[in-house]
């Protein structure tokens, strides 16, 4: 596409908009689709030209999985991005993340790692930071709350036991689960990982408020400490 065409002067059939309401949102790219929704370029670039910058920039080539990448500051940075698309841009990310979370639920189970990996995958895998999850569990093993404990650095959480059971106890919780992510995307636990999870569990068994399990979230992939026997 040259740099100067707008949409107006593509034929009918290749604008995006007419496109969708011709064959179907699902014959759209995932160019043409943010297109539709930025609706306007810029003066030299149409809205393709501006969502292929921001599906593909120099920085990533993840594609539509850079939607959940960008800040507002650094999308008003492209031309052609003022507050109003970038607020868009963001709740369209909140939103994807959303039907993710909301489509996960209806398998949720708190007995199942591959469950509770699946709910939160979306939210925690994109993350530059790691962050540790707490989830507060009944006597049916029913989530009664969460809590973020803490959120670090590119590769590092803190946390005490005491820190974990000061909450479970507020919350009475019969038992928890921890939760973090790595933002590597290479779920594979540290020596960190492995040394608070067994302090956790110890605590746990003094207190009386169980660990059932600490799962740490890569990019679509998860490893449950429990499943690799560093409860035993």
């Amino acid at each position: 596409m040259d740099k100067g065409n707008t949409i107006k002067e593509m034929y009918r059939e290749e604008r995006p908009y007419e496109k969708c309401e011709q064959y179907g949102a699902e014959n759209l790219t995932d160019i043409e689709l943010l297109a539709v929704l930025l609706r306007t370029g810029t003066k030299g670039e149409n809205s393709l030209q501006l969502a292929q910058k921001i599906l593909h920039p120099d920085f990533a080539q993840e594609g539509i999985l850079n939607i959940h990448r960008w800040t507002a500051e650094q999308l008003m940075d492209l031309k052609g991005i003022g507050k109003v698309k970038a607020i868009q841009i963001l709740c369209l990310s909140e939103l994807a993340k959303r039907l993710s979370k909301a489509e996960a639920r209806t398998g949720l189970d708190f007995s199942a790692p591959e469950t509770i990996a699946q709910y939160y995958m979306e939210d925690m895998r994109h993350s530059s930071k790691e962050v540790l999850k707490l989830l507060f569990l009944n006597t049916k093993t029913r989530l009664i709350g969460e809590s973020d404990l803490s959120i670090g650095t590119v590769n590092r959480t803190i946390v005490s036991p005491r820190e974990v059971f000061v909450e479970a106890l507020k919350k009475n919780a019969v038992s928890v689960i921890l939760l973090h992510n790595h933002p590597s995307g290479d779920p594979t636990p540290s020596k960190d990982d492995i040394l608070i999870t067994r302090r956790v569990l110890e605590a746990g068994r003094i207190i009386g408020v169980e660990l059932l399990d600490h799962i740490i979230i890569g990019n679509n992939r998860f490893i449950s400490l429990r499943d690799k026997g560093f409860f035993l």
